[in-house]
């Protein structure tokens, strides 16, 4: 273990504690990392939805459920919680599942409060679903193997890649609403210049610059990003002081039709969450294999569903892992899990002014691009470690990974591959990791293994 540690080059292993300085540090990169990615589901189901003027309280939640759902992993409450660092938001997977049932809901004469009290309610109750899976996760080593999980976590990272690279080039609003914008010099050269100052600092001896690689590169981009005039206060205004998080705030109803595609995607989100969990034990120098990994990920996938209840009584949407903050620890060599603490506490405090979250949303895609394009890579990069964590790859294994990358990949290429499907379908099926984990999955299961 002192040999992968040594490797990994880590400044604080998972149990070392550093000062709280440099632990608050440490969490305020990892809060740069996913801040928008939290706010972001609930800002697309916000606005696909028509929910107006319920957008702000659901941030809100979202930052706050965040939060104390991230204590939970990081703390490990009796079986509850992984014990690593594992950071917790709102899960995108989920987004097309949670339209569906909205708009079957609004479609039988449901109003916006009437299609909030659905999807919660369904969410609660799939969470129930990740729950007891966790319960036999142990039973099911054969099946989710390094070489399904490697090839998941592979599928994630290249996944989020597209989101970076989206990011650096202007955003995914200037790409639909205005592309002439898109991929201008100013944009790129924004993102490129955060991420050569990322790679500048990461590289140094000095722990502490190395700790603040990523803090370093997004405070030079958003101090260019200023003087350039991209920096827009203009959402902040009319924010309310302070959010009070009620349980149920918008009642509690269940709709079977709409119940399906949520309950398959917590089935999908299991398998994610358990290539998340190896990937930030891999990163950490902590065993992905064995009695002590199996208990982890018992935790964590435990902690996933009970995160995710929480966060439908608390009127946010379901919660999962993170992927990209395993880049955050590779990138600052920071894998102690007290450092997740005091992040869980920063999020709670954004949830519950407004206005603090409202800053964070002002950084520039292209800032934040150019810094997460580099933690989306070494996600994937993580996946690959977990693969070559089984030494000599056979006939069989290739074939797993090589199928999965290319359905995954090529759904993410072609989408219109899926057009003959029902839209349901369609957006299940639509992501990356969902065909591919899948396929991953079913070909492990089906494809025999050699005697050897």
């Amino acid at each position: 273990m002192e040999q992968a540690t040594d490797k990994l080059e880590l400044v604080y292993g998972l149990e070392e504690k550093p000062p709280p300085m440099e632990s608050a540090y440490a969490a305020l990169q990892h809060l740069l990392a996913i801040v928008v990615g939290i706010i972001t589901p609930t800002l697309i189901i916000g606005n696909i939805l028509g929910l107006g003027d319920r957008i702000p309280y659901l941030i809100s939640m979202s930052l706050m459920v965040s939060g104390v759902a991230t204590f939970i992993q990081v703390k490990r409450i009796g079986p509850i919680g992984s014990g690593l660092l594992s950071v917790q938001g709102t899960s995108f997977a989920f987004i097309g599942a949670i339209l569906t049932a909205g708009f079957i809901v609004k479609g039988q004469g449901g109003g916006t409060d009437e299609m909030l009290a659905a999807i919660f309610g369904i969410c609660f109750v799939g969470a129930f679903i990740e729950i007891i899976l966790s319960r036999f996760f142990h039973h099911l080593k054969e099946v989710i193997t390094p070489v399904v999980t490697g090839t998941v976590v592979i599928l994630i990272g290249l996944s989020l890649v597209k989101v970076g690279i989206t990011d650096m080039a202007g955003g995914k609003w200037i790409l639909d609403n205005k592309p002439e914008l898109f991929g201008s010099t100013d944009n790129l050269g924004l993102g490129i210049l955060v991420l050569l100052v990322v790679l500048i600092l990461n590289r140094s001896k000095t722990p502490l610059i190395r700790m603040g690689s990523i803090l370093g590169g997004i405070m030079v981009g958003y101090l260019v990003a200023l003087i350039l005039g991209k920096v827009n206060y203009g959402h902040m205004s009319g924010m309310e002081m302070i959010s009070i998080p009620i349980p149920f705030y918008y009642g509690f109803s269940f709709n079977w039709t709409a119940f399906t595609g949520v309950a398959f995607i917590y089935i999908i989100t299991t398998i994610e969450s358990t290539g998340d969990f190896t990937a930030t034990s891999m990163v950490s120098g902590e065993p992905v294999d064995g009695e002590t990994y199996i208990k982890r990920i018992k935790g964590g996938v435990l902690g996933d569903g009970v995160n995710s209840a929480i966060a439908a009584i608390f009127n946010t949407f379901p919660n999962t892992t993170f992927s990209q903050n395993n880049g955050v620890i590779q990138i600052t060599g920071v894998a102690s899990r007290f450092v997740g603490m005091y992040l869980a506490v920063i999020l709670v405090i954004l949830g519950l002014f407004p206005v603090i979250g409202g800053f964070f949303r002002s950084l520039p895609n292209p800032v934040l691009g150019g810094a997460t394009l580099v933690m989306f890579g070494t996600v994937a990069a993580a996946g690959v470690n977990i693969i070559a964590s089984i030494g000599q790859l056979g006939r069989r294994e290739i074939l797993i990974i090589a199928v999965s990358l290319g359905i995954g990949i090529g759904v993410a290429f072609v989408p219109e591959v899926l057009y003959h499907m029902p839209p349901a379908l369609q957006q299940i099926f639509g992501s990356a990791i969902t065909s591919g984990g899948l396929t991953a999955l079913i070909m492990n299961l089906v494809l025999p293994r050699s005697k050897s």
